[in-house]
């Protein structure tokens, strides 16, 4: 138990090393990846990788898709509430995010990245308790130092509070279908959509 609640801290290290001292997004990213599979190397969950594709109830797959990309179309709305950085282009530029870099990024953050999460926070570490999770607020912080300095710390707590709220929902449906799909499902609608609404953004 005492490993499992330790789990998270490589993961943590890794992005804030990427993003503060290597300064490099691909860096970062993959570290990350490499770390959760660090972590699971020593934690040696039993559960088994098809749990990604075990049947899920339709209507809440559709309803997780449609909640989640909707995510995106609200930030590029909401930008000027969010007071974004003015210079979000040239801070993306830093980390390694311009041009053509952006789409190959784009599309391994949309297609990979939830599966490493989604195993991770949510089959190994999570928990099926209906209410909050601790757990829950774990895997919403480390998002606070990707979007460290790139707009108003309120809009950082807003964040923190919705990845909160949206990782206890992602945490109900595996409980409830004890499957993946659907939370890797919105979790990859997510990603795309704040991706592209973020590539967006920036070029503004």
């Amino acid at each position: 138990m005492k490993t499992k609640s330790l789990a998270p801290l490589l993961p943590y290290l890794v992005v804030w090393a990427g993003f503060f001292f290597l300064k490099n997004a691909w860096a970062t990213l993959l570290g990350f990846h490499l770390a959760i599979l660090a972590a699971l190397f020593v934690l040696r969950p039993s559960l088994p990788l098809n749990v990604f594709f075990k049947p899920a109830n339709g209507k809440r797959a559709l309803f997780m898709i449609l909640l989640c990309a909707a995510s995106g179309p609200g930030l590029y709305l909401l930008r000027d509430a969010f007071q974004i950085a003015d210079d979000l282009n040239a801070r993306l530029a830093e980390l390694g995010l311009s041009g053509n870099t952006w789409f190959g990024f784009i599309a391994y953050f949309t297609l990979i990245n939830p599966f490493f999460e989604e195993y991770f926070w949510r089959g190994v570490l999570g928990s099926e308790t209906k209410g909050f999770y601790f757990g829950d607020l774990v895997y919403a912080g480390y998002h606070v130092m990707v979007v460290w300095n790139k707009t108003h710390p309120f809009s950082i707590l807003f964040m923190l509070a919705a990845l909160a709220f949206i990782g206890w929902l992602w945490r109900q449906m595996y409980r409830k279908d004890d499957s993946l799909l659907a939370p890797v499902l919105g979790h990859m609608a997510a990603d795309l959509s704040i991706l592209i609404a973020a590539y967006q953004v920036a070029q503004t």
